[in-house]
């Protein structure tokens, strides 16, 4: 079976909440998930389903990937992003243009490191995924998360240590074909091609 793993759209920026922040999608990552939608409908084997995480950006974008392929939508907490608490969700893309010491704390690892233990960050992230190849068989599915849930499956994959190894783009996708007999391999990383066009890229 193949897995896409998808980046969410772009949600609005927040900062320093009194509760966690869980933004929705800006205007800009309406028209990206619009384009992903399309894409996603035009795949030469149909989406059997969408899994999500259960935080907004993620729901959001899965929302409009089932109304264009007809999927249905299943949620999974383990696929939730490590900074879940956080009360600010600021773009990366900003951080890094900005020189943000939060940026070199991302690159370091010393922001995950704050709120999860990577290792068993990873493991619940597996786990989910297993439990999603499992349950499709010969299918090919979309799971639609955060770029720290997708670097933690990717790392996994390709046997690296728990890191952040590349920032996707918002709603780029990377490929991980799942055999029967237990071997993952990873196909693509972060594809683009339905955000020709579009500013940022």
């Amino acid at each position: 079976m193949e897995l896409l793993l998808i980046r969410h759209a772009e949600p609005i920026k927040v900062e320093n909440l009194e509760t966690p922040a869980d933004p929705p999608l800006h205007e800009r990552g309406e028209e990206q998930a619009t384009r992903l939608a399309g894409w996603l409908k035009d795949e030469p084997v149909a989406i059997a389903e969408i899994w999500s995480s259960p935080m907004r950006r993620a729901r959001q974008t899965a929302d409009f990937c089932a109304l264009a392929t007809g999927a249905p939508v299943h949620i999974a907490q383990l696929l939730a992003e490590w900074d879940q608490e956080s009360p600010s969700y600021v773009p990366v893309e900003e951080l890094r243009a900005a020189k943000d010491e939060r940026w070199e704390a991302l690159v370091s690892g010393e922001a995950m490191r704050a709120h999860v233990d990577p290792v068993t960050f990873r493991d619940g992230v597996v786990a989910a995924m297993e439990e999603i190849i499992a349950a499709n068989t010969g299918q090919r599915v979309a799971v639609v998360c955060h770029g720290g849930v997708i670097n933690m499956y990717l790392s996994a994959v390709l046997g690296l240590e728990p890191q952040h190894f590349f920032f996707p783009h918002y709603t780029g996708i990377s490929r991980v074909a799942a055999a029967r007999s237990g071997e993952r391999s990873v196909a693509s990383i972060n594809e683009t091609g339905h955000l020709r066009g579009l500013p940022g890229l």
